[in-house]
């Protein structure tokens, strides 16, 4: 959950070949000291599978501003997407279960830019898939908390998540695409929910609290830290997907994404069929 570079691409596979399994580094004897800062990190070639080849040629909108789930998209190789955010308030009442709150505020989000954008005319045609996801963080008692809206408060939410021990976070997400045949609704639409228990270091002083909150690095996510950044010197260990605290599943996405593209295209077969046999 730490601040990206919102222009992130996917770069070119290197012309080396990749690096062998084999270790082959230098000995001790051989290392040689370098007060150089160590190279980039070698950007893997994109996963060869049949759906995102097939999307990476198509129109996906992703219906969130968050940087760190552009981020994951593009460490699986969907790397040009259209950033659409959903305007839509989340007012949601807090007393749903958090499970029904966070599924449905994603399938909000995603329904609104999708039909903001199904008929709105583009270069690249209607849009292939529109993928939304909403991430909280839940204490002990039961209490939703979002953003923390100023240092007092964030010093509070982070003190209490230390003192309850564990705490969870639910992400959604949602992916909607066009039906082939426009059958009503003209929408196929699947969603996943993915939970991670954190547990916070007993040991985190209230010095280090102080010191990370001034960071500001949690100061725009749920929860008020930030797992993947400096935040990670306030968890201990956690149960579930990492990728779940930072904000989106890779998994669970990758699943919901080929279940809303087979979705969409088995009815436009099936009225194929039909149409056949009449």
């Amino acid at each position: 959950m730490s601040s990206v570079n919102m222009d992130v691409k996917y770069e070119p596979a290197p012309t080396e070949p990749p690096p062998l399994y084999e270790a082959t580094g230098l000995t001790s004897q051989q290392a040689i000291p370098s007060s150089k800062p160590p190279p980039p990190l070698r950007t893997p070639l994109p996963l060869e599978l049949p759906i995102l080849n097939e999307l990476r040629s198509k129109r996906v909108i992703l219906a969130s501003a968050s940087p760190r789930r552009r981020q994951l998209l593009a460490q699986i190789g969907l790397s040009n997407l259209e950033i659409c955010p959903s305007t839509l308030p989340e007012s949601l009442p807090k007393s749903l279960s958090p499970f029904e709150y966070v599924l449905r505020t994603a399938t909000q989000k995603c329904m609104h830019v999708y039909s903001n954008t199904i008929n709105v005319p583009s270069p690249l045609g209607e849009p292939a898939l529109v993928l939304a996801a909403d991430t909280v963080v839940v204490a002990p008692s039961g209490q939703i908390l979002e953003k923390p809206r100023s240092e007092a408060q964030h010093i509070s939410m982070l003190t209490s998540l230390r003192n309850s021990k564990t705490h969870k976070v639910y992400t959604a997400v949602v992916a909607m695409a066009p039906l082939v045949s426009a059958r009503d609704p003209g929408y196929a639409l699947e969603s996943t929910v993915e939970e991670t228990t954190v547990w916070f270091a007993g040991d985190v002083s209230d010095e280090m609290v102080l010191a990370y909150v001034r960071t500001r690095e949690g100061a725009d996510k749920a929860g008020g830290y930030a797992i993947q950044g400096v935040g990670a010197l306030l968890v201990e260990r956690i149960e579930g997907g990492w990728d779940n605290v930072v904000g989106l599943p890779l998994r669970g996405t990758l699943k919901v994404i080929e279940k809303a593209m087979e979705k969409g295209a088995e009815e436009g077969l099936e009225d194929e069929f039909a149409e056949a046999e009449e």
